[in-house]
């Protein structure tokens, strides 16, 4: 058997492929199709998300970490009461709680400051640390 004249579409975006299914009557195929489809953005949005707070998480361990290291190499080297006291007091508390947020180390100061203050202060350690 001799088959003349074979034409293919091809249909790459998903709301054409619904429309094309619509158009030649398939519509259990659509409804099928359709719901694939929300699975997959579904789990596409889920994978992002567990991804991005990975991703934060990995990056507030790993400041936390060289902070924590920052302030063991000031006081092994004796410097760390040359610090002013605000500075004392947020590496204090960055030793006491090690994996708590920006936010709330900035509530557990005696005067509170907001996450950029608790920010500057221990880069300021840091960076104390590394010109000592």
């Amino acid at each position: 058997m001799v088959k003349q004249n074979q034409y293919s579409i091809y249909i790459k975006e998903g709301e054409q492929i619904s429309n094309f299914l619509a158009l030649i009557g398939a519509n259990k195929a659509v409804l099928h199709f359709e719901d694939i489809r929300i699975q997959k953005e579904m789990r596409g949005k889920v994978n992002r998300l567990v991804n991005c707070e990975t991703a934060n998480l990995n990056k507030t361990i790993n400041a936390s970490i060289e902070q924590i290291e920052a302030i063991n190499k000031l006081k092994q080297k004796g410097e760390f009461n040359k610090l002013d006291d605000n500075l004392k007091e947020i590496a204090n508390l960055r030793l006491e709680h090690p994996n708590v947020s920006l936010i709330d180390l900035g509530k557990m100061l005696r005067v509170p400051i907001g996450k950029s203050g608790v920010n500057y202060r221990l880069k300021k350690i840091v960076q104390i640390s590394k010109d000592s």
